[in-house]
């Protein structure tokens, strides 16, 4: 499809590599972005492409929302505040820029319905991932307790004292919102689902596993796990990781989420869906850390396993992205070896302001960390 293509939130890390490639396959696209301070600093974002039309505004502003939509067949709806540990104590923030800012997108589109939206929802509606017993049951897990946290039993025990496994999850595990990050992810894919379908917008969300790449925001501490411990390397202080670091996560290149972008704008028959968007692998979020120090030649420098626990943080969670490969014909292109190799490329010679010991004196003032 060419066509006239919107990405909310699009100066951001992922939004700005989605529009590289919608340029790239002569797209015009437009961005609308509020360029806050948290993500960008006091500066423009530089690598964003000079063919983009870029509207600098808040997606909660009617008549910028408006302007934004003029002549735009298809939208890419990434505009969101990020981070679960800020979510927490940011109530009110998060659920007006995610929220409500969604909802002042959608009376827009209401009223001028477009061709296709494709909205970007997150892993973390999950909550816990999917486990199985030792005899190979499928098991869906509640939270776990603040007395065997406190006691650091950090896995699931199954009724017989045996751990649970954590295994790939697919889309149909049910949702368990353990943060208000992920609550108003949830109502981002819910509005954008509900509307699409009462005035026939064909919509797509995308649910991103852990992204990483060039051009994530090195300054902010709740962006992701890899950006925050290479911010730390580069500060010459050790990444602090919460648990016992063994929690496994998905690892997916920002390169592979574009694809997978690019395949719902074309693929026709596939709205009113959700996907998984991850690479398909489980790391520990330890063996992470150990790759970017030996990438960053800092193997000197040991991560800090804390031992603590933060308040919406879940065990394990990785993608099944069967039905994506299926239905998009999505393949990750993109091995972690390879990505971290890239990433470290693009740090050479940028600094980063190191927030991350600020941000966990901001929940352990909250009574966020046990």
């Amino acid at each position: 499809m060419k066509a006239q293509v919107l990405i909310t939130g699009g100066a951001g890390f992922i939004g700005s590599h989605l529009a590289d490639a919608l340029v790239a396959r002569g797209c015009k696209v437009r961005v609308l972005d509020s360029l806050i301070s948290q993500v960008h600093g006091e500066s423009y974002p530089d690598y964003l492409n000079q063919d983009v039309d870029l509207l600098q505004g808040d997606l909660r502003d009617q008549a910028t929302v408006r302007r934004a939509l003029r002549g735009v067949d298809a939208a890419y709806h990434f505009a969101a505040a990020v981070g679960v540990g800020q979510s927490m104590y940011e109530i009110q923030q998060y659920t007006s820029i995610n929220s409500v800012g969604t909802a002042v997108l959608l009376e827009a589109l209401a009223a001028r319905p477009i061709e296709k939206l494709i909205v970007a929802s997150s892993m973390s509606v999950y909550g816990e991932g999917l486990y199985r017993n030792a005899a190979g049951i499928p098991r869906i897990v509640t939270d776990r307790s603040v007395a065997q946290l406190k006691e650091c039993v950090w896995e699931f025990i199954d009724g017989d004292g045996v751990p649970l496994e954590p295994i790939a999850t697919p889309e149909s595990k049910p949702p368990s919102l353990n943060s208000v990050y992920a609550l108003t992810k949830y109502d981002q894919e819910c509005l954008c689902l509900m509307v699409g379908r009462a005035y026939r917008i064909p919509t797509v969300a995308l649910r991103f596993f852990n992204v990483y790449g060039p051009r994530q925001a090195l300054s902010n501490p709740y962006t992701g796990v890899l950006a925050i411990f290479a911010s730390r390397y580069l500060n010459n202080k050790p990444p602090l990781i919460f648990e016992d670091g063994n929690q496994k996560r998905d690892f997916v290149s920002v390169h592979d989420i574009v694809q997978a972008c690019l395949l719902c704008l074309d693929a026709p028959h596939m709205d009113d869906r959700i996907f998984n968007v991850g690479s398909g692998a489980a790391y520990t979020v330890r063996e992470l850390a150990e790759r970017m120090a030996r990438a960053l030649g800092k193997e000197d420098i040991e991560p800090q396993v804390t031992g603590k626990y933060r308040v919406g943080d879940i065990r394990h969670c990785f993608a099944d992205i069967t039905l994506a490969r299926a239905r998009l014909g999505y393949t990750p292109t993109v091995s972690l070896e390879e990505g971290i190799l890239e990433l470290t490329a693009w740090l050479e010679g940028r600094t980063a302001m190191d927030r991350v010991d600020r941000a966990s004196a901001e929940l352990a003032e909250r009574g966020l960390t046990l």
